[in-house]
């Protein structure tokens, strides 16, 4: 484990997350679709997001146990810079969703290792969405203009604009009152 990361705080920052995003997303509906449909060819955000994956993936290759791999590390920790200037270079069509992906992929562990081997069944809210998103994101970085597809499928059309931004806040304030139940 290299995050001690309670499944109880786990849920309730992921919660705050959903109702802080959700509700700025009912409050600031236009500003925030106008910003979500340029979002996925940013050269800023992807290059900002790119960075941010690459810190955070050495840092988890400097820090963790890999085991029978452990003789790699040093390989790896100059590979991660070298793959993510090359992504940068090669890749930089839709560069955000494929950092974003990255970003997600690398959340997912302390937020899966925060529900393991817990009795709580609040812990299948957590991981359930936890799934979603680490396949949303797959596909983020392999097909990164599948996020412009989705951006412009929830965007099109303002009832499903309001049921996603109301869902998630539901989904959201469910995971904050969860702990408080245990």
């Amino acid at each position: 484990m290299i995050y001690s990361l309670k499944l109880e705080t786990a849920l309730t920052l992921v919660g705050l997350w959903l109702l802080a995003i959700h509700g700025l997303a009912l409050v600031k509906g236009p500003a925030i679709k106008a910003w979500l449909k340029t979002f996925p060819r940013s050269k800023f955000m992807g290059t900002l997001l790119l960075v941010v994956a690459t810190v955070w993936a050495w840092w988890v290759v400097a820090t963790i146990d890999l085991g029978e791999f452990t003789d790699w590390r040093d390989r790896v920790k100059v590979i991660i810079p070298i793959a993510a200037i090359l992504t940068y270079l090669y890749a930089d069509e839709f560069l955000a969703p494929r950092a974003l992906g990255m970003i997600v992929l690398l959340a997912a562990e302390p937020l899966l290792e925060s529900a393991f081997m817990r009795p709580e069944m609040s812990r299948l809210f957590m991981v359930s969405l936890v799934y979603v998103w680490i396949t949303l994101a797959l596909f983020w970085v392999g097909m990164p203009f599948t996020l412009r597809d989705q951006i412009t499928w929830i965007t099109a059309a303002h009832s499903r604009w309001r049921l996603a931004t109301f869902a998630g806040l539901a989904y959201g304030a469910l995971l904050v009152i969860l702990p408080m139940r245990y």
